[in-house]
């Protein structure tokens, strides 16, 4: 099995197929700014712009997952698990609405999986 950057858990697909029958197809980027910046936030494909500094870390359900390639360098090593939980954020992510909101869990890349790994 190919080891994936970015993986969801169920909660997390469960909510991403709710919100791409009511918005369409998505799309996520995780920036390193303040606030609710440092959260995955959950756009309509294409409705966020991505700059020359965002990296593609790949899909999940789908839907492309960009992350600013700063913050990029502090989770390189790091397996990103979308989940969500009960609690409204500050941002524009298309959950919010809804009473949730996505965030991250990690865990380390084993070395094997590290040289597996598709270079971003």
């Amino acid at each position: 099995m190919k080891t994936e950057r970015v993986i969801a858990t169920l909660k997390a697909i469960e909510l991403i197929n709710e919100l791409r029958k009511r918005n369409g197809p998505l799309m996520f980027h995780q920036s390193g700014g303040c606030c609710d910046g440092s959260q995955p936030m959950c756009f309509p494909e294409g409705e966020f712009k991505i700059g020359g500094s965002d990296v593609c870390l790949g899909t999940v359900e789908g839907c492309k997952f960009y992350m600013g390639a700063d913050q990029f360098e502090y989770w390189k090593h790091t397996q990103l698990i979308l989940d969500v939980t009960k609690g409204r954020g500050s941002s524009f992510s298309l959950e919010i609405p809804m009473g949730v909101r996505f965030y991250i869990q990690s865990r380390v890349f084993t070395e094997e999986e590290l040289e597996e790994l598709e270079a971003v």
